[in-house]
């Protein structure tokens, strides 16, 4: 799913309104109805709604909404700002019709303060969209903030009052803090940063037809990871293939006392579908490796950590996970980059070696798939004001490296060298424990070893990643489930998506 800008949003409105044709009034009563469409279905316990409407055409909007909602037998308040507003001219419309019905109740935003809804009934904020430039001011500011107090709970037109489409609002900007966002048609940018996407709480993407034809022909950067991206990467296997048709894969993991991590890396590679899967480890982990992964073979790299990266060339390797920062290991480690060229897989302790020395980036072979969390991405390419700037910083650096980097975060995204950003939105906050991050490296591993490119492999990876964690929480909740938990939910991700 594309992502598109605030000007590329109203520039597609305008396309579908000059080439279906439809009106704008028309396109507002249909966005309209599938807002209250979705309303009336998921809130059928609540009876009355307090609706807050803006100047604009996101308060158009409202205004709809409270009379297809009244007219499903629910008890509807609206507030403006007060008797003299002026509206869009949409919103003059819809506000016209709204006052035909006398049982709906239109108010001002001071009358809040005579209690005239108990916490039963749910807000809607149809105050500002996709369309603001500035920070909210005066009374639009004082009723967010009074709204913002109350435990009502909170659902947003299209994008929540106070948020920029695709830039952080500043630290003491007043925005809306919304339970639910029914945003029309895709994703906005700012759902997907953590400064800004709490703010949003859970988003449904409501399906109003605007133009396909705008979709495919307008460029853009960003994108959702979403069913048709992974389906149009996803190989089922075929019938007709053997262990050799699946790639062979290294893990290069584990210290002594972080055998766990190369454990669970190798585990989720051969849960991935790895055709052969060697593990390089110190011989202290021995015994665990050869019990918890016999379907693995076990290449010996030192004792108490890897001396040695003994790694063949027709393997795909992933490195990272566990391995310490003795200064023997990170020296051998180093001394394997000066010499090999293949794409590899770099996470953890590994990007924590190279990142000792900032010429150590340029050691990093073409192609490779780093995969740093927030705090290791800083180490490897320095600091950011925000998420945002961190964005930017990877784009710069996956351009200038011609490496894959995948920025672990809420949303995770996938950075390609060509500036494209891929955020995925399956995962859940289960996925905060340690280990989450080796069972990745063994996804991505496995996957670019069965001849899927850099690119599908990260992307294809995390949503797998993601899906399965998705699963686990479902199965065990977020506070209980385990990373092991995860890479047993692998399989049942792979059904789905052989359906």
């Amino acid at each position: 799913m594309k992502i598109f800008t605030a000007e590329q949003i109203r520039d597609w409105d305008r396309f579908t309104i000059s080439n279906e044709p439809v009106s704008s009034i028309q396109l507002m009563e249909r966005a309209s109805e599938a807002l209250a469409g979705w309303i009336s279905e998921n809130c059928k316990n609540h009876r009355k709604f307090a609706i807050f409407c803006g100047n604009g055409n996101n308060g158009g909007d409202g205004f709809a909404v409270a009379r297809i909602l009244y007219l499903k037998g629910f008890d509807v308040d609206v507030f403006i700002k007060d008797s003299r507003s002026k509206f869009s001219e949409d919103g003059t419309v819809n506000f016209k019709k709204l006052r035909d019905f006398s049982g709906i109740s239109i108010k001002e935003f001071k009358d809040i303060e005579q209690n005239n809804f108990d916490s039963k009934t749910i807000i809607i904020d149809a105050l500002f969209g996709t369309g603001l430039s500035r920070n909210i001011e005066g009374d639009y500011k004082e009723i967010i903030d009074r709204l913002n107090e109350r435990n009502n709970i909170k659902i947003s037109v299209d994008i929540p009052s106070g948020l920029f489409t695709d830039r952080i609002s500043q630290k003491d900007a007043t925005v809306f803090k919304a339970d639910y966002t029914l945003s029309f048609q895709s994703w906005k940018k700012a759902f997907l940063h953590p400064e800004t996407g709490p703010y949003a709480g859970k988003v449904i993407i409501l399906d109003i037809d605007l133009s396909k034809e705008y979709i495919s022909h307008t460029e853009t950067d960003d994108f959702v990871i979403d069913d048709t991206i992974i389906a149009n990467i996803f190989k089922p296997r075929s019938e007709f293939s053997h262990k050799g048709t699946y790639g062979k894969v290294t893990i290069a993991a584990g210290s002594y006392g972080k055998i766990g991590a190369a454990v669970l890396s190798t585990k989720s590679a051969l849960k991935t579908g790895a055709g052969l899967t060697f593990t390089l480890a110190p011989n202290c982990g021995y015994e665990i490796l050869q019990t918890s992964c016999p379907e693995a073979m076990f290449i010996k790299g030192g004792e108490n950590y890897i001396e040695h990266f003994d790694i063949e060339k027709d393997t795909v390797a992933g490195i990272g996970p566990g391995l310490g920062t003795d200064p023997e290991m990170q020296k051998a480690f180093l001394n394997f980059l000066k010499e090999y060229s293949k794409p590899l897989v770099l996470d953890a302790d590994a990007l924590n070696s190279i990142a000792l020395n900032e010429s150590n980036l340029k050691l990093i072979p073409e192609n490779s798939i780093i995969t740093p969390h927030p705090k290791e991405f800083e180490r490897l390419f320095g600091k950011s004001e925000d998420s945002y700037q961190r964005l930017d910083l990877g784009k710069s650096k996956a351009k200038e490296l011609r490496i894959y980097i995948v920025l672990k975060d809420h949303h995770t995204q996938v950075i390609t060298p060509e500036g494209k950003v891929y955020y995925n939105i399956t995962g859940n906050s289960g996925l905060a424990k340690g280990g989450s991050g080796d069972i990745l490296t063994g996804i991505l591993t496995s996957l670019a070893a069965q001849q899927y490119s850099e690119e599908q492999a990260a992307i294809l990876g995390i949503w797998l990643h993601g899906r399965a964690a998705d699963f686990a929480a479902e199965k065990h909740s977020r506070e209980s489930m385990l990373p092991t938990d995860v890479i047993n939910e692998l399989g049942n991700v792979f059904k789905l998506l052989e359906r």
